[in-house]
């Protein structure tokens, strides 16, 4: 079980986890668990009153998978539906590109997209392309499972409670937030919170008692749900001190664009950008370093025009900081004979290449990462490029921060040396000079193995080395994207962000956590805060909207972050954080109060029950008959 559990934590990798054109290789690949008891493996018991309303089957592909040679993240294939047990482990190990639903019992508890957390109780449905589907299509929160183990068939029901289950539990969520802040901050205002309980208590006793009606139940546990939404959305308060971010990669080409564009953050709440300017070995702005080396001067979407300048200057007129986005070692996946100024095709001697592709002349491709190139790390010119990039960055723009990304070596699968990275003819002569062996001589199960890899984490702490000096000169805050997992960042991209925060080197971590599921994220942030010095900030990259998960689960990690006293969080990405996002934020967690919150909802049907809901109307009966009538304004009230 453990050796699996450390494959499964080591094929996850958070920016671009599935290798792009790879063949199901876990296609009938099944592993037998040792035998479970567990309820969603028994046949479905109904409460006397219950009543099933719809069912759905379809088949397993595989529970608790193995690997073979190649494998997926999770080992859930490519449109692949895969049940997963405690004893596969603590989580699915999954990534973001499919959906789960965690099943404590027999009853879905919550939905959620990638690596989630499997309980001890019960078990995670996972499903990629036309299993996501099947899952979204028919599991929802409180729908009841079983699964039939001898035949591999999942079958999904639809119960009278089931629609009444999400209402409760989420009313009983928005009272434990209402209840944390109420308890910790003294001027917490709960009273909108606390009235789309009421609301949606009403809504939920209507629906309790119509367990025989079909479409009433259905309706106003809707209702209820859509109510106990808004608690949600509404409980969190807005925190000043919070740093509110959102990583973007520019497309405005405008001065008036870019003004829309941050007229529109600014209007969101958010305080600070992360604004990508020099990705996929380009830089948006006129660079005078790009050219002093032959590069291309400026991404050619951009010509004509410095975006850099009017993005800083106006988003600092609206009191927005600007952190520079910086693809440190990533260089796009365009091969470079496609342009004589490429950074590759200028110096074809500074691309990354794997032991495999060694001696070949152009530089290897990452497959899992968009079949994108890297430049080498060890390499000390390399290294001066990037640092001067930077400068002229700094002292021409003045930005805020500087946000390293790809800050270390290509994902590789662990244990397969042929696919190892930073076998650079500069690498491989320096590291025998060193060593006395050539890397490519040698092999995991070789000592100087340890070396190796020592030698290519020392090239990446150098150069962060470096780059905190000198955020440090220019009195710039210095952060850096890593993966939360330490042990798979050293095993798979030899990046040693402990030795970074331990030595003082960097400001702040901005790690991307790959999940909508509030426990797992905090079980991820709690893998960076036990590791990393109280002295380095940590704001959470959260991945909820990229990945489409409800405006919910956004506020819940919110909540999350701020339980375990992040500094801030920063959304991955603005082209992603559509309406149904920023509304919710601006409903509570986002909005320091200039904008009055009665009229934030997240449609115009609950703009208008917000405003127009007397407070009389949110008296339930406890009890007594519940008789349904409507006044002069069409909603209901609830007398005895």
């Amino acid at each position: 079980m453990k050796i699996r559990r450390i494959l499964t934590i080591l094929a996850l990798t958070i920016f671009t986890s599935i290798p792009c054109g790879a063949v199901d290789a876990l296609d009938n690949v099944q592993f037998i668990p040792e035998e479970i008891t567990l309820p969603a493996f028994s046949p479905l018991a109904l409460n006397p009153d219950e009543v099933v309303f719809k069912q759905n089957s379809t088949r397993i592909n595989s529970i608790d998978p193995s690997f073979s040679a190649s494998y997926f993240p999770g080992g859930r294939g490519a449109n692949k539906l895969v049940i997963y047990t405690p004893n596969f482990g603590i989580h699915t190990g999954t990534n973001e590109f499919g959906t789960e639903a965690i099943v404590e019992g027999n009853t879905v508890t919550a939905l959620s997209g990638a690596d989630s957390t499997i309980p001890k109780n019960g078990i995670v449905i996972s499903g990629h392309g036309i299993a996501k589907n099947w899952i979204t299509q028919n599991v929802s929160v409180g729908s009841k499972i079983y699964i039939d183990k001898l035949n591999n068939i999942i079958t999904v029901y639809t119960t009278s409670e089931s629609y009444t289950y999400e209402a409760k539990a989420k009313i009983a969520e928005a009272n434990s937030m209402i209840d944390y802040y109420k308890n910790s901050y003294p001027n917490y205002n709960y009273q909108l919170p606390q009235n789309h309980i009421q609301t949606a208590q009403n809504y939920l006793q209507i629906a309790q008692t119509e367990t025989k009606n079909s479409m009433i139940l259905q309706q106003y546990s809707k209702e209820a749900i859509d109510a106990a939404n808004l608690a949600i959305q509404t409980s969190l308060p807005f925190m000043k001190n919070e740093l509110k971010g959102l990583w973007i990669r520019p497309t405005e080409t405008s001065r008036e664009q870019i003004i829309s564009t941050l007229e529109n953050i600014k209007s969101n709440g958010f305080n600070s950008i992360f604004l990508e300017t020099y990705f996929h070995g380009k830089t948006i702005f006129p660079s005078q370093i790009m050219n002093k080396y032959g590069f291309t001067v400026q991404n050619e979407m951009f010509e004509g025009f410095d975006p850099l300048a009017v993005w800083i200057k106006e988003a600092h007129d609206r009191d927005i900081k600007v952190h520079i986005w910086f693809q440190s070692f990533y260089v796009g996946n365009t091969p470079p004979e496609y342009s004589q100024s490429s950074i590759l095709s200028v110096r074809p001697d500074w691309g990354n290449k794997t032991k495999k592709y060694a001696d070949m002349p152009t530089a290897t491709r990452s497959a899992s990462e968009h079949n994108g190139y890297f430049i080498d790390p060890a390499n000390p010119e390399v290294q001066d490029f990037l640092l001067e990039l930077l400068g002229e960055i700094i002292d021409t723009y003045k930005p805020d921060g500087i946000n390293l990304d790809y800050i270390r070596y290509p994902n590789a699968s662990a244990g397969n040396e042929q696919n190892a990275w930073g076998f650079t003819e500069y690498a491989r002569n320096e590291f025998k000079e060193q060593s006395g062996v050539d890397p490519v001589d040698i092999t995991t199960s070789d000592v100087q193995w340890l070396d190796w890899n020592q030698y290519r984490r020392n090239k990446i702490t150098n150069f962060v080395q470096k780059v905190g000096k000198l955020g440090k000169e220019k009195k710039v805050y210095i952060s850096t994207v890593i993966f939360p997992d330490l042990a798979s960042a050293l095993a798979t991209k030899q990046q040693d962000w402990r030795t970074w925060s331990i030595k003082g080197y960097i400001d702040g971590f901005t790690p991307l956590f790959l999940t909508y599921d509030s426990g797992m994220l905090g079980s991820m942030m709690n893998d960076v805060m036990r590791v990393k010095a109280p002295t380095t900030d940590l704001f959470a990259g959260l991945f909820v909207t990229f990945m489409g998960g409800s405006s919910e689960d956004l506020i819940r990690q919110i909540y999350q972050t701020r339980r375990m006293f992040a500094n801030g969080v920063i959304l991955f990405d603005y082209a992603h954080t559509t309406p149904v996002y920023t509304t919710t934020l601006m409903a509570g967690a986002f909005n320091d109060g200039k904008k009055d919150k009665s009229t934030i909802a997240t449609s115009d049907k609950q703009k208008k029950k917000i405003a127009k809901e007397p407070e009389k109307n949110n008296q339930a009966p406890k009890t007594g008959k519940v008789i349904m009538s409507t006044n002069n304004k069409g909603f209901w009230v609830f007398t005895k």
